[in-house]
């Protein structure tokens, strides 16, 4: 079998230039051009300590975010981390501490409390479908069902959740799905297995998977040793059997609608991963609020 890995995604988000164009944007989107007009009318020379508290358990993701828009705001505030990224905290956790001018603290709290519930509402529900297939070696994995300019970010987060990153874009790895072995087929009457080798002589190095709908499918597949199989919409007999036929040759994973309900017999089928759309396109954000502090 193949030892390719999945790319590994550059988690660093403090000088990642997209995160940081994205937090410009949101305190533009929710300051204009003028800022905060109730605060500042109200209470120009405050200054005031809050924190940042999970109102309900959940696992933490974007603390890192949150902080860089405080300071974005206000370089002089005060940020301190209560907790990190990926910690499991229970109702009532405190978070982070910030201290400051009260114009900068409310400023900012919105835009960095939107990053961190969302964040962490994805690495919640990610440690949830992680904890059902834990002891069987399965992968959770996330896809490419992300908002719009959140990606690295909502990836993060499945991460911060014990997920694994199927892909950062179109760009990282060969997946060759039905549209595309449809066009092959019509245009150069050549088989799947010559599919993939196309595609590998294309892109050498790169982590070739393909898609397949059938267990005849897969078979012919095999022909080509692909890395992996992702096996879509297949019941589980069929995905035993599949699993069966790609031992020691390619690797597989399922997708297709997979929920909580299904998740734990879909790995018990034996497919090395499971790939997951709602972990990053159906979540609900945690409730997590701004305090004074103590």
């Amino acid at each position: 079998m193949t030892t390719r890995q999945r790319t590994q995604i550059d988690f660093d988000l403090a000088s990642d230039p997209n995160v940081l164009t994205l937090i410009r944007m949101s305190l533009e989107e929710d300051l204009g051009s003028v800022g905060d007009v109730t605060s500042s009318a109200l209470m120009p020379d405050a200054r005031m300590s809050v924190v940042m508290v999970a109102r309900e358990a959940c696992v933490q993701a974007g603390l890192g975010v949150a902080a860089q828009v405080f300071q974005a705001v206000e370089p002089g505030l005060a940020v301190t981390a209560l907790a990190k990224d990926g910690e499991a905290v229970e109702a009532g956790a405190e978070l982070l501490r910030i201290e400051g001018s009260a114009i900068g603290v409310l400023s900012a709290e919105r835009t960095a409390l939107n990053f961190v519930q969302h964040l962490s509402g994805i690495a919640t529900v990610t440690r949830s479908y992680v904890d059902v297939v834990e002891d069987l070696g399965t992968q959770i994995l996330d896809t490419r069902k992300t908002t719009p300019g959140w990606r690295l970010l909502e990836k993060y987060a499945v991460h911060c959740g014990g997920g694994v990153n199927h892909r950062a874009g179109l760009y990282d790895q060969i997946l060759i799905k039905d549209n595309h072995l449809a066009h092959w087929r019509r245009s150069t009457g050549k088989s799947i297995a010559e599919a993939v080798e196309a595609a590998r002589a294309s892109a050498p190095g790169l982590l070739v998977e393909v898609e397949a709908d059938t267990v005849p499918q897969v078979q012919k597949l095999l022909e080509a040793k692909p890395d992996w199989i992702l096996l879509d919409n297949m019941s589980f007999v069929e995905m035993e059997m599949a699993v069966d036929m790609c031992k020691g040759i390619s690797r597989t994973e399922a997708s297709g609608g997979i929920t909580m309900d299904t998740l734990r017999g879909v790995a018990e089928t034996g497919v090395d991963a499971i790939s997951v759309g709602a972990l990053t396109h159906s979540v609900r954000s945690v409730d997590i609020a701004l305090d004074a502090a103590s």
